[in-house]
């Protein structure tokens, strides 16, 4: 065996030692899904990213675009922090709290168009897919008189993740 012919066998077996094992499958056959890890860095982004989904969404039906609400995103992630400590997706908060009180508590005082929520392991993209395919969640995110927009989310140790979305007017 020449030398070329050994360097390469090797280093397809190094290759083929990197690939990435096979997906683990459900009961239904499906993959099971990977629990998404929310980093320091993905935390910057999650805002602009999904703000970017909703409003080409939009754009597809002609209808204007959404900007990110500091008052909406404070509201959401104080919410998504309640639910995770009542362990259910709610609307409504410990304290008998309406999407409404909330939003009003952070000094929002345009008009409150909805609020969607979500107990997953998914990213903020599949999130906001699923909440597509509602119609009820689907026109919250979808209403021409909307305005604003404001994502929260809170991530358990064990990776669950609770998201809120609150859109205004």
């Amino acid at each position: 065996m020449t030398r070329t012919t050994f360097v390469a066998m090797a280093a397809l077996l190094a290759l083929a030692a990197c690939a990435a094992p096979p997906p683990q499958l459900g009961p239904d056959g499906q993959p099971l899904p990977v629990a998404y890890q929310i980093t320091a860095r993905e935390q910057a982004e999650i805002p602009n990213r999904l703000l970017a989904q909703v409003n080409s969404l939009r754009a597809g039906s002609a209808l204007g675009p959404l900007v990110l609400s500091p008052q909406l995103m404070a509201a959401a992630t104080a919410h998504s922090r309640d639910m995770a400590a009542q362990n259910r997706a709610w609307h409504f908060g410990s304290d008998g709290s309406s999407p409404l009180d909330r939003v009003g508590r952070q000094g929002y005082y345009g008009r409150l168009i909805g609020e969607n929520i979500s107990e997953t392991y998914e990213n903020e993209i599949s999130t906001l897919a699923a909440w597509m395919q509602v119609r009820d969640t689907r026109d919250v995110i979808m209403d021409p008189n909307a305005r604003e927009l404001g994502i929260g989310w809170y991530q358990e140790p064990t990776s669950k993740i609770w998201w809120t979305l609150l859109v205004g007017g």
